[in-house]
């Protein structure tokens, strides 16, 4: 099932949850430890859906520096900072039409999860050193395999 091994109950309990999201336009949140299949989930969630013949765009935040998440988030302009030499698009604009997985959100600081808050809510951003907003029509789904709720308590 959509790069999933497996038939027992739990499993087919975790493809019924994967369909029913898939056939939901809101955004999803997957939490569970490290290995357990987060992406391979939200990619069953893209294909299963009408968004599943539009990209699928990945970012793994605990991967990516933070002083350069933003950019690979939302793009940016020639210029923006030191080494901007050309415009590039960001995951959110390569993910137009699709669905953009976020995964460890967590790690994301505050500031930039404000942002893409925003995002989330209005479908617009602005890409780094630009003061136009751009408009995509994107699905997400997030992930972590921290505790979300521990989070927020402990102001993270």
């Amino acid at each position: 099932y959509q790069g999933f091994i497996g038939s027992s109950q739990t499993m087919q309990q975790v493809y019924r949850t994967i369909d029913s999201a898939a056939s939901s336009k809101a955004s999803i949140f997957i939490t569970g430890e490290s290995g357990t299949g987060k992406e391979v989930c939200a990619e069953a969630i893209h294909a299963a859906s009408k968004r599943g013949d539009k990209p699928f765009i990945a970012i793994n935040c605990a991967a990516i520096p933070k002083d350069l998440i933003e950019s690979e988030l939302f793009g940016h302009v020639k210029g923006a900072f030191t080494g901007a030499a050309n415009d590039r698009q960001g995951a959110a604009e390569l993910a137009d039409g699709g669905t953009l997985f976020l995964d460890e959100l967590c790690e994301m600081d505050l500031d930039l999860q404000t942002k893409l808050l925003r995002f989330i809510q209005t479908g617009t951003f602005q890409k780094v050193g630009s003061s136009k907003m751009k408009s995509v029509d994107v699905r997400f789904v997030c992930a972590t395999n921290r505790d979300p709720w521990k989070e927020v308590q402990e102001g993270r």
